[in-house]
């Protein structure tokens, strides 16, 4: 990686940043203060617009979306980008004016339908409350007259007749009054009470007394007026909304613009915004960046071709952002390993062995035949037919790889849709074939071969480790810590190396015994010589003697490798479970479309189930056993300033 100063007249800034990020060669550095004599353009409230238009576009397709939701292919999600000419960003610039006069208009629809649904639900509520007052001839409010007072309310008990005058009787024997129940239920009574205006005092603190309350919503027509009056403007309301959708359904037409327009204002906010990072004289402007050493050509190409300026490179600080460089095989495992972290200048680029490792213990996991080749055609269909972008591409091709592995690996482990081949022929003849029979080539049962498979799994894990651990000594060693690499790593690997040759000894023969046994007790001492060596005094025999505790950790990662044999088995005997219930009734018609109802189903269920089982487990194979023993990541993955769009891309070939 090389740092990259663009000393470029001011007058050629817009040409020049705009080739830039059509090129995406470089990363611009920020910085919070300029140098001397140089100061930064505040283009802030610029950007803030092309934002608030981006946040805008974005509202629009939302509503387009809730209302006439766009028809999309089952696979559509892999579809890549829309391409577009160069040229026709001049014409997306001159129609976004309209294009966001629309999407006013549509967020201006969809709020006139959010508060008419909201004045339809205050409706609902005051219907509700009025519909206990139906019979009711006089309006809520009813004033008093120069004889009569009168109280229109609610109480919160059930009465009748009689145990309301009762109670009104006790309360005060000496008021007057007339009432009238309108409705009555459990909890609350409504009711009409007149008492002479010259009680009226008299008659609140009675009725204050027994809880009664005034209506929430007063008015000055009868109930059955002010229900029907409401009833007609929930219907105007709804005419309304409707004609707000309408016109919105309309406008969906215009999805396709928005997008593109979305796409413009992203781009131009972007632009906007490093322009505010960069430093400026009253003739001049200053980029400083990073850039990849094999691109440096390339930029001063471009620069001299659009701009008059000068430019200068420097080696890179270990600081500086990586940009990882791996051919086709391990390129689709990059955003594995960047899941995880970016590799610091002080690692190695472990792309080619995570991804080797990642497609084989994937395949072995998945381990069936007939999966790993419909993953394989798959893919291949969806790549050719959708060409999907760079990051949904080196998905698919990162499964697609894996699908090979998993082709040959069920070939090994004779699984092919588990044992359908030899089920589906001893059901319709009545043989008893096994899969052994059917296949040419000698076979591992994972069923029947369970102990072999399991000692296969750690001795690939013994390997894995071994070469998570190789990283780790070649690290050290590119350090000149020859110290860490030959006794903190390298007795490590003899020591596991001399204890699986003891292990396979005990197999074999006394006389790998012998020689695995010397190896890893010359091993064993060397770490007790050698683990304590930054220590003082007796606490380097305890280091050392310590440092073999360590052993425990290397035994239980070797034991996590299990997985491969139980993930692998799993796959085989869900498939044989599904092949076998299939299977169960009988050869008519009938019978064999349940069969293939079930084996569709069935398979479906089993792809889906271990494939996700076997990412997962692989990825951690990778994470917690590989790298843990030599990568430490935190660096910066390479960013360069370039055309972050949604739905659009323009041409490469136009932009060399």
């Amino acid at each position: 990686m090389k740092k990259v100063r663009i000393v470029a007249l001011r007058e050629d800034r817009k040409r020049l940043l705009e080739h830039l990020q059509d090129s995406a060669l470089i990363q611009i550095k920020k910085s919070e203060k300029s140098e001397n004599g140089f100061s930064k353009v505040d283009l802030t409230s610029q950007m803030q617009v092309f934002e608030r238009n981006v946040t805008l576009t974005e509202q629009a397709l939302k509503i387009l979306d809730d209302h006439s939701r766009e028809k999309k292919g089952l696979l559509s999600s892999f579809s890549g980008r829309k391409e577009i000419d160069p040229d026709e960003i001049g014409t997306i610039a001159s129609n976004a004016g309209e294009v966001i006069s629309i999407c006013n208009r549509i967020v201006e629809l969809n709020k006139i339908c959010a508060e008419n649904a909201a004045e339809q639900s205050r409706i609902d509520t005051t219907l509700s409350q009025l519909s206990v007052w139906q019979n009711l001839d006089i309006p809520l409010n009813t004033a008093d007259t120069k004889s009569t007072a009168v109280f229109v309310g609610t109480l919160p008990e059930q009465y009748d007749d009689i145990t309301l005058s009762e109670k009104l009787a006790t309360e005060n024997p000496k008021l007057e009054f007339e009432f009238e129940i309108q409705y009555t239920e459990n909890n609350m009574t409504c009711l009409v009470l007149f008492s002479p205006i010259s009680q009226k005092t008299m008659a609140e603190d009675v009725l204050r007394s027994i809880g009664f309350a005034r209506p929430m919503s007063p008015t000055s027509h009868t109930p059955k007026i002010k229900a029907q009056k409401l009833r007609e403007k929930y219907l105007k309301l709804t005419k309304e909304s409707q004609n707000a959708v309408d016109e919105i359904i309309s406008l969906a037409e215009k999805r396709e613009e928005i997008k593109v327009t979305q796409d413009y204002f992203r781009i131009r906010a972007d632009k906007y915004n490093v322009i505010n990072e960069l430093d400026h004289t009253r003739n001049v402007f200053v980029i400083n960046g990073y850039i990849p050493d094999e691109d440096c050509d390339k930029l001063e190409k471009l620069c001299n071709r659009v701009a008059t300026c000068y430019i200068e490179f420097e080696d890179a600080e270990d600081d500086a952002p990586i940009k990882l460089k791996n051919n086709r095989f391990a390129k689709p495992a990059q955003g594995i390993l960047t899941m995880y972290a970016a590799p610091s200048y002080a690692d190695v680029d472990p792309t080619p062995l995570l991804a080797f490792f990642f497609y084989f213990f994937f395949g072995m996991m998945f381990s069936d035949a007939g999966y790993g080749l419909l993953m394989v055609i798959a893919i291949g269909i969806v790549l050719k037919l959708f060409k999907p972008d760079e990051k949904m591409r080196n998905n698919l091709k990162l499964f697609q790889y894996c699908g090979v592995s998993t082709f040959f690996w069920g070939l090994i482990f004779g699984s092919i849709f588990g044992d359908a081949p030899a089920t589906l022929y001893n059901h319709f003849t009545g043989a008893t074939l096994t899969m052994a029979d059917i296949l040419p080539w000698p076979t591992i049962d994972p069923q029947k071969d369970a102990l072999m498979l399991m000692v296969i799994s750690i001795a690939f894990g013994l390997i894995h480790i071994l070469v998570g651990m190789g990283c780790k000594f070649y690290i050290c060693f590119k350090n000149k810590d020859y110290a860490g690499a030959f006794f903190d790593t390298g007795l490590w690997m003899l020591l596991l190396i001399g204890l699986a040759v003891l292990a396979a000894g005990m197999v074999v023969g006394p006389i790998l015994l012998y020689i695995g046994a010397g190896i890893a007790i010359a091993c064993a001492v060397g770490l007790v010589l050698t683990q304590g060596r930054s220590k003082k005094g007796f606490g380097k025999v305890i280091g050392g003697l310590a440092s073999l505790y360590d052993i425990t950790s290397y035994i239980s990662d070797l034991l996590s490798y299990s997985r491969l044999l139980a993930l692998g088995l799993t796959t085989g005997v869900m498939a044989q479970v599904f092949n076998m219930l299939a299977t169960m009734f009988g050869t008519g018609i009938a019978g064999s479309i349940i069969m293939v109802v079930i084996l569709i189903l069935g398979h479906a269920i089993n792809i889906g189930l271990n494939a996700l089982g076997s990412y997962v487990h692989t990825m951690r194979l990778q994470y917690v056993e590989m790298f843990s023993k030599f990568y430490e990541g935190g660096g910066q993955e390479f960013e360069p300033f370039s055309l972050k769009s949604k739905y659009i891309k323009i041409q490469e070939e136009k932009l060399k």
